[in-house]
C-alpha cells in the first residue's frame, strides 16, 4: 500500500509538476486481478481499486498498515463500480454491483470478496475511512441516489450529481460519496470553485475516451495549480485546495468527502475575481 502524506500549502507554492504528481494524483490504479490501495493521511483516507477478471480478490492490507487485525475493524467504506456488472460480497452476503451502482459496508465486517466470473469486467473503486460506528451494509443504484441537476450549457458545466452517501441517503459515520455526470458538450465542473477548510476530497475521473484527458485545477484560490488527469485516475485534495476540472470532452467523475461533518452544502464559495 502507497503511503501519501499532508502537504502544507506554502510548501505546494514550490512544487513542480512532477513533485505534485507524486504527492496529489494517484496514476495507477485498476489493474488486473489486483488490489491497489493508497493511504493518505489527509484524513486517513484509503483508497483503491479491484478488476477481478480470473481471481477473486479480498479486500485486505497488511496488519502493520492499519493497525487492526481485519481491513473494516475501526473502518467502513464506499464501492463504486465504474465497469461492468459485478458481484461483491459482505461476510458472505452477495450484492449484484452493476454499472455506476454503489455498495457501501459498514464497520466490522469482517470478509469483502470481490468476485470474478462476471460475464463483464467489472471495475470496482473503493475509498474507505475511519468510522465509529456500525451502519448497514446498502447497495443503491443511480436511481436510488439524491440526484441534483446544476450549471448551464451556456456556461458549459450543466451536470447532475448523485448522492449516494449522504446525511439524506445511506448512513455513514463520516464518509460522503456520490458522483458527478456532465452532459454532452459541457467541459467544466465546480466552477465558480469553492474550499471547504472542514473536510476534504478525493476525485476519481472517469468515462473519458482513450485520447481524453481532464486539467484538474488545485491549490489556494490566489495560487492555483494544475494536473492533467487520465481515466481511471484520481486526486487527493487537502481541504485548503480548490477542486475544479475542465475536460476535453464531458466526462464523469467520483467524489468522496471526509472530515469535520457531512453537509454537502457546507463550502467556502471562490468568486471568479479571486482566482489567480
Amino acid at each position: 500500500m502507497q503511503n501519501r502524506y499532508a502537504s502544507h500549502p506554502n510548501e505546494v507554492k514550490n512544487f513542480d509538476t512532477k513533485r505534485l504528481r507524486e504527492e496529489f494524483l494517484i496514476e495507477q490504479l485498476f489493474s488486473k486481478d489486483e488490489l491497489v490501495t493508497v493511504y493518505s493521511h489527509v484524513d486517513r483516507y484509503i483508497v483503491g481499486s479491484a478488476v477481478p477478471v480470473s481471481k477473486d480478490i479480498k479486500l485486505e492490507v497488511p496488519l502493520k498498515d492499519i493497525g487492526t487485525d481485519f481491513f473494516l475493524a475501526r473502518r467502513e467504506v464506499g464501492i463504486i463500480n465504474i465497469g461492468g456488472h459485478g458481484t461483491v460480497s459482505a461476510d458472505g452476503v452477495r450484492y449484484e454491483v452493476g454499472a455506476k451502482e454503489c455498495l457501501y459496508i459498514g464497520l466490522g465486517v469482517k470478509e469483502v470478496i470481490f468476485h470474478a466470473g462476471a460475464e463483464e469486467t467489472p471495475q470496482f473503486y473503493f475509498v474507505s475511512t475511519p468510522a465509529h460506528h456500525a451502519y448497514p451494509t446498502v447497495k443503491a443504484t443511480q436511481e436510488d441516489a439524491t440526484p441534483s441537476h446544476l450549471g448551464s450549457i451556456e456556461s458549459s458545466n450543466e451536470r447532475t450529481i448523485y448522492k449516494y452517501i449522504h446525511e439524506g441517503g445511506i448512513k455513514s459515520c463520516q464518509l460522503v460519496l456520490g458522483i458527478t455526470e456532465l452532459a454532452p458538450g459541457n467541459m467544466w465542473n465546480t466552477m465558480p470553485a469553492h474550499t471547504h477548510n472542514r473536510r476534504s476530497e478525493v476525485y476519481l475521473y472517469f468515462n473519458l475516451p482513450e485520447q481524453g484527458a481532464v486539467f484538474h485545477m488545485m491549490g489556494e484560490p490566489d495560487e492555483t495549480r494544475h494536473l492533467v488527469v487520465r481515466q481511471g485516475q484520481a486526486i487527493i485534495s487537502p481541504s485548503w485546495s480548490i477542486h475544479s476540472g475542465v475536460g476535453t470532452s464531458n466526462y464523469t467523475f467520483c467524489w468522496a468527502m471526509a472530515g469535520e461533518n457531512q453537509t454537502f452544502d457546507d463550502m467556502d464559495g471562490v468568486a471568479m475575481t479571486e482566482l489567480k
